[in-house]
């Protein structure tokens, strides 16, 4: 057996499995950390509404402020990665990740706050291409990388479901604060794992076109803001951004039609199914986080639970997450993903009518825990088989530029769920998940017959 010693270079102490699997950590933990911070703020919302002394506009951009940022720069963030080295991009979106949520932890006031998570935003679309890049450069062999994505992979689980947990532990103890003082040292960690020249990735020449990366966050916050100010019947802000929205979507299409190095990859769009799946993916992300936004106001508003107990009322909507992949893997595996993508599509569908009816009837936290099992088991159902399938109908040499599509799209639905269910909460609870049901139904009608049509 061979033994290295102390003054081994780290490049030969990254051979060793032990080397390689501490590294491997440390990306995977900045995973969780920015995947944490998605979930972690839902218990979170009546604490920080009462201290902020906010409107529901407010809370919703509070979310909405990462989603909006994390949304847009997906789009270019593996270019990114590809142009300044994925491993500088990652550890320097991870340490402005962590200056930012130690700032959001003291933040003086709700716009504060809100520019602190757009911050925030924007260094998580840093590290999730970069980390994907260094998992490449750090296991070079296809069986060993797969096994790590797997490992990365599955974090996003673990992340999602105890995101709700720890949020309602940490607001019970010591306040909205604490939530964001959980990622500092999570943060530091990650950097400590990561550290040295083991996993420095190559530097490239691809361009970036800033002004219409700009121009692609513009439209998305005006929309996002269109959205919000209506749903607040602020009718003459609504009008405004609406203006606005309309010159951003402007000056987008006429530089995409000019830029070489464009936002939004058209060999993609132009197929059916590509258009499908991300419409599909868009509304899990739409269900799953307008949820998360929309329910634990009715837990601890309407139903009076405290912090902790609303956080554990989520388990039916999170354990699935963290169980339930591995087994569509082997499903995908032997029938494809379509079936599975129809069949989370479907069950999503029947999790949001289930619970709304549970809140028009006022029935007890029993059904309503039925309500959240389908939709969990929806989500963990569609996004594992949507990624093989929009994967498998991509055009040759678009793999990677479509997980990055996938990403952006995903958070887009995210932030419409909180905007439009958010809106929707002022008639009541239950329309708003109703809203969620019909949102999954259409995608689900929409990628049923797109390989009908894309064959005629």
């Amino acid at each position: 057996m061979t033994v290295l010693s102390s003054s081994a270079p780290p490049s030969a102490l990254l051979r060793t499995p032990r080397g390689r699997s501490g590294v491997l950590a440390g990306i995977s933990l900045g995973y969780f950390m920015v995947l944490l911070d998605m979930t972690v703020l839902a218990v979170a919302e009546p604490d920080l509404a009462a201290s902020l002394g906010t409107s529901m506009a407010g809370l919703q951009w509070a979310t909405v402020g990462y989603t909006v940022a994390f949304a847009a720069l997906l789009l270019s963030s593996g270019a990114a990665a590809d142009r300044f080295g994925a491993e500088r991009l990652f550890r320097g979106g991870i340490a402005v990740f962590t200056l930012a949520s130690l700032l959001s932890a003291f933040a003086p006031g709700l716009w504060a706050l809100v520019l602190l998570r757009a911050l925030s935003g924007i260094a998580a679309a840093a590290c999730v291409p970069a980390s994907m890049a260094m998992i490449a450069q750090l296991y070079p062999e296809p069986a060993a990388r797969a096994r790590a994505v797997s490992t990365w992979a599955a974090v996003s689980g673990a992340a999602v479901a105890a995101g709700p947990i720890a949020g309602g532990a940490l607001v019970g103890a010591a306040g909205w604060r604490s939530i964001f003082l959980i990622n500092v040292p999570i943060g530091l960690a990650v950097l400590v794992l990561t550290l040295g020249r083991a996993v420095a990735c190559p530097r490239g020449d691809r361009r970036i076109d800033w002004a219409a990366q700009l121009a692609a966050a513009a439209v998305l916050a005006l929309f996002t803001d269109t959205l919000i100010a209506a749903g607040s019947r602020a009718w003459a802000h609504a009008a405004w951004s609406s203006v606005g929205l309309v010159a951003a979507a402007l000056a987008f299409r006429w530089r995409e039609r000019r830029s070489p190095a464009p936002v939004l990859n058209r060999v993609l769009l132009r197929s059916v199914r590509v258009r499908a799946g991300l419409l599909a993916a868009a509304a899990v992300n739409f269900t799953l986080t307008g949820g998360l936004f929309v329910l634990p106001l009715l837990l601890q508003q309407e139903r009076h639970l405290d912090p902790l107990r609303a956080g554990l009322a989520f388990l039916p909507l999170t354990v699935p997450f963290a169980v339930n992949p591995p087994f569509t893997g082997r499903i995908v595996a032997r029938v494809g993903p379509r079936r599975p993508i129809l069949a989370g599509l479907a069950l999503l569908t029947a999790g949001g009518a289930v619970l709304a009816a549970v809140v028009f009837a006022g029935g007890g936290y029993p059904w309503l825990a039925v309500g959240l099992l389908l939709t969990g088991f929806g989500v963990s159902y569609a996004l594992p088989a949507l990624v093989a399938a929009l994967v498998g109908v991509a055009p040759a040499g678009t793999a990677g530029a479509v997980g990055g599509l996938l990403n952006a799209v995903r958070q887009v639905g995210a932030t419409l769920g909180v905007a439009v269910m958010g809106a929707a909460v002022a008639a009541g609870t239950g329309w708003a998940l109703l809203v969620s049901a019909a949102v999954c139904g259409v995608a689900w009608s929409v990628f049923a017959l797109a390989r009908r049509e894309e064959a005629d």
